[in-house]
């Protein structure tokens, strides 16, 4: 028998926020963190970014060749390492932590500037964009000598990136590991490059806050999100023996590959990763009370996923609330499993459900049991899963139990 793998730390450095009991509260107030940016764009952008001062982590020789994206790793990292009561370096063999990190597309904002420096490209412009930086960094900062691991498969790679950490704790390869991922693409180049695609929400000037609307039958597509969001795992005997506090469980995960289109989801894909997830953890449909969707708020992803939940639930498939907290926070694309993670642990933890906020008319297509109302608690919850699914086809599912 596998032993137990549990969470026993939790950061975040979100567009809520750094504390992730305060993120989640907003959540659950369904306060949205979603900005206009960019005027000058021809076309109007939002997106939700972070309130983030570097000098608490960094003095201003430690930035140099620093990107933001592993500025605000190394940040959440730190805090759940801190949260975990792990940062004692006299109690952890540096050999036997890991870090395992998630990041789809690395330093934009020093890509951006060496495209813009008119010639003058900062030498330290490859190891700030490299996408393995973020997880170097925060090796470099808790002296990790362990395996030091990036997962760039786009939308999943920080679920991946948890559950391949939670393989690891599982084997008995470390005893702790960091596990998550960072994303901070919130520059122009990038924005243009989502907008050229369609995929991102389209809205009148005041009404960025609530231009996302997953599952609505007036969804248009996503935003950016930034952000950074780690967690510690550790067997729970390891826990249980230094007293540690352990959020929940992580039960199980799957992964499987659609492979059949680059960016379009297939549903028979998706349900295989749950299913995967749920014969892992031993449980049965009925058994998960809550969905973190990825609902994106995309015209085809929304269905594609409902239709992956409804063929994997059956009739039971009432029974299973549901919501996506992107209308909330953005998409943060590498980063955002490891976010909705976090947040997925903590409606466990707290036993409440975010809600699936601006969607005043479900679309027929997309029709199930959403979480409408804000501050919708759940007493009876012990199971939830956390859905991740990306371009290129990878789909990622992590399930989680109250410990």
């Amino acid at each position: 028998m596998n032993p137990r793998v549990d969470v026993t730390g939790l950061g975040v450095m979100a567009p809520h926020g750094a504390d992730p009991q305060r993120v989640f509260e907003a959540l659950m107030r369904a306060e949205s963190a979603v900005q206009p940016i960019f005027p000058d764009l021809p076309k109007p952008a939002a997106a939700a970014t972070v309130a983030f001062d570097e000098t608490r982590w960094f003095t201003k020789l430690q930035l140099a060749g620093v990107d933001r994206v592993s500025q605000l790793a190394v940040a959440a990292a730190d805090l759940a390492m801190r949260d975990a009561g792990a940062t004692d370096s006299g109690q952890l063999d540096s050999e036997r932590i890991g870090v395992y990190a998630g990041c789809g597309m690395g330093g934009a904002t020093a890509l951006e500037a060496a495209y813009r420096s008119g010639g003058r490209v900062p030498p330290l412009t490859i190891p700030a964009f490299m996408p393995n930086a973020p997880a170097s960094h925060i090796a470099l900062r808790h002296r990790v000598q362990g395996p030091v691991l990036t997962y760039s498969v786009a939308c999943a790679s920080s679920a991946i990136a948890i559950a391949e950490a939670a393989k690891a704790v599982q084997r008995g390869e470390v005893d702790v590991a960091i596990a998550g991922g960072s994303e901070a693409l919130v520059v122009p180049g990038v924005v243009l490059a989502w907008q050229a695609m369609q995929t991102l929400a389209t809205f009148q000037p005041d009404e960025a806050a609530s231009a996302v609307r997953p599952f609505s039958a007036a969804r248009s597509g996503f935003v950016l999100g930034e952000g950074a969001a780690f967690v510690v795992l550790e067997s729970a005997e390891r826990a249980r023996a230094r007293g540690a506090r352990s959020y929940a469980t992580l039960a199980g995960w799957g992964m499987s590959c659609d492979a059949t289109h680059l960016t379009k989801p297939d549903a028979a894909g998706q349900a295989r990763a749950i299913r995967a997830a749920l014969k892992q953890a031993g449980l049965q449909p009925r058994d998960i009370g809550y969905c973190n969707a990825h609902g994106t708020a995309t015209r085809i992803g929304d269905v594609v996923e409902r239709d992956a939940l409804a063929s994997v639930w059956g009739d039971a498939f009432n029974d299973l609330r549901v919501s996506s907290t992107k209308a909330l926070h953005g998409h943060l694309l590498g980063a955002a499993g490891a976010l909705e993670a976090v947040i997925t642990v903590l409606a466990l933890h707290n036993r409440a459900l975010p809600p699936n906020a601006n969607c005043a008319a479900v679309d027929p297509a997309c029709s199930m049991n959403l979480v409408r109302e804000p501050g919708t608690s759940a007493p009876r919850l012990e199971a939830a899963i956390s859905n991740s699914f990306a371009f290129g086809g990878t789909n990622s599912v992590l399930v989680f139990a109250r410990s």
